[in-house]
């Protein structure tokens, strides 16, 4: 464990690339196999469900460093992180002895869940007690469920390539989907050998990067990326992006986040069943009453996360799967070919396909970057978030690679909205306030509709958050009320009614444009004019 919080602290304490590798590196290399497995399980983002209650840690916290529980609290708002105030404010304890990761893991954390509260007191004092601060800071991450540290997958998996001498797109198969962190895994992991693909595991997703749509070319199109004929058409739906997997005369179906969506799309699964073995689709989960007539995404969202869903709602928000690409075609991992020749493949296979609930995304055809564009400009009314742009000799690439997939989305909504509440943000800004709250005006009072955090430069947020503390008209824990003085531009991907709102309309990835100095609270945009947003097709009840 104290391998492991080492290399949290120098992963932390660099901004820089290249060193974040080597310290990664160092550490597989030093590891044993079931450390490293779990190190790999939480630096790829997974983690341990919440082991503890943290109302109870708070409190035991203020009773061991003998303060007032509103102190705690107030020493946790100006934190701003939970692990971090508890590490602080507990005196530290002295090390008792060196266990490894997975010891800690597997025989003193994963327990706590299952304690009754006297002893989870019991185990965590004792934690307290023997740890310095740098350890004990890791294992309260893992504790709360919080754990996070700057480095990305992408990262993890060209440091364990490196450190095994195996191709990164052979690691990061072979990380997709779910397994369990032990040696044996590791062991496959690093594994020179060819290995057999696990009927289930889903291959990594190709990323596309997004184009300027300000920056058009009529002969090199949007961003200047190329020319017309370089590249395929089709629309970019807002849907569930996944893949369904057909092997060993099994179906699975993985969204991009690698979650494995059993049974929640029976009409999905039950088409699959009618692919060959040995095949691999990735596409688009939309709610749909058929090819090109695909529904808002607030439709899709009434059957995310239903364990269960019901022939009700089967019948009120249909779903189709459309593919738009072919990773494993009778066996044969493909995703090095040319999209074109995938794309005909894609096109023969599913021909032979017949069945409602499962087909081909639609290629737009197009002379000029110009035709294309104005296409584009019918996104909306087609419920899609614009094109999608695919260079036609490209292979399949693993994540995000500059060049092979474009999305040239349509302009955000945006409207004008007054600042009224402000919370501190966390971490590296849990002493500003960054953390806002918006609102609209209906009739003579503002109504709060959106919150939004991202958008300004750090010199907007010192100055913003200056305003917060001369202007704070109310308190409400970490909340501050301030006087509507403050007007942004907020935009928006999408909008939809919400009877969970008080302004009875959700907005859809908020964030902030500009600050409008130029315009006063009373030149605001009203809730009317947010309302008159809605699609056409937005269900008004």
């Amino acid at each position: 464990m104290i391998r492991f919080a080492a290399l949290f602290d120098a992963i932390d304490r660099t901004t820089k690339t290249n060193e974040k590798l080597t310290a990664l590196v160092n550490y597989f290399r030093e590891a044993d196999h079931a450390d490293a497995a779990w190190a790999t399980y939480f630096l790829c983002g997974s983690k341990l469900k919440q082991l503890v209650p943290t109302k109870l840690l708070r409190a035991w916290a203020a009773q061991e460093a003998d303060i007032p529980p509103w102190l705690f609290e107030e020493s946790y708002h100006t934190v701003g992180d939970l692990a971090e105030t508890l590490t602080l404010t507990v005196p530290p304890g002295n090390l008792a002895s060196d266990e490894s990761l997975s010891t800690w893991v597997e025989q003193r954390l994963i327990p706590l869940r299952g304690m009754a509260e006297a002893e989870q007191h019991q185990v965590v004092v004792a934690i307290w007690n023997e740890t310095p601060l740098e350890m004990r800071l890791v294992i309260l991450k893992l504790i709360t469920g919080a754990f996070r540290v700057g480095v990305s997958k992408s990262m993890v998996t060209r440091a364990v390539a490196e450190y095994a001498g195996v191709s990164s797109d052979v690691i990061s198969h072979r990380l997709m989907g779910t397994w369990k962190p032990t040696a044996e895994f590791f062991e496959k992991l690093i594994s020179k050998e060819v290995q057999d693909t696990i009927s289930s595991q889903p291959f990594p997703f190709c990323l596309a990067h997004p184009v300027d749509p300000a920056l058009f070319d009529p002969e090199l199109g949007p961003g200047g990326i190329g020319k017309i004929s370089d590249f395929a058409a089709e629309w970019k739906w807002d849907g569930i992006r996944g893949q369904v997997i057909r092997r060993d005369q099994q179906v699975f179906v993985w969204s991009r986040g690698e979650e494995l969506m059993e049974n929640r799309w029976p009409e999905i699964e039950s088409a699959a069943q009618l692919l060959p073995d040995g095949t691999v689709l990735d596409g688009e989960i939309l709610a749909s009453l058929g090819e090109n007539q695909v529904l808002p995404f607030a439709q899709l969202q009434k059957r995310i996360g239903r364990k269960v869903v019901s022939n009700k709602l089967l019948k009120e928000v249909p779903v189709i799967f459309q593919a738009f690409d072919l990773l494993q075609d009778a066996g044969q991992d493909i995703r090095t070919l040319q999209f074109s020749e995938r794309r005909r493949r894609l096109e023969n296979l599913l021909s032979t396909v017949n069945h409602p609930n499962f087909c081909v995304t639609q290629l737009i055809p197009g002379n000029s970057w110009d035709e294309w564009s104005k296409v584009r400009g019918q996104s909306r009314a087609m419920n899609a978030e614009g094109l999608m742009l695919k260079r036609w000799n490209a292979a399949y690439e693993v994540g995000r690679v500059r060049g092979v997939w474009w999305k040239w989305k349509v302009s955000p909504y945006t409207i004008d909205a007054v600042l009224i509440y402000a919370q501190k943000g966390h971490g590296k800004r849990s002493g500003l306030y960054t953390d806002y709250t918006f609102a609209l005006w209906d009739g003579d009072r503002l109504v709060p509709f959106a919150k939004a955090y991202s958008g300004l430069d750090d010199r907007e947020i010192k100055k913003i958050d200056r305003f917060v503390r001369q202007n704070t008209k109310e308190a409400f824990g970490p909340v501050r009320s301030v006087a509507p003085a403050l007007v942004m531009e907020l935009a928006f991907e999408g909008l939809q009614i919400s009877s969970r709102h008080k302004s009875g309309i959700a907005t859809r990835f908020p964030r902030i444009v500009r600050w409008r100095h130029d315009k006063k609270p009373e030149d605001a945009n009203t809730l009317n004019e947010l309302m008159g947003l809605l699609p056409d097709s937005e269900p008004q009840g």
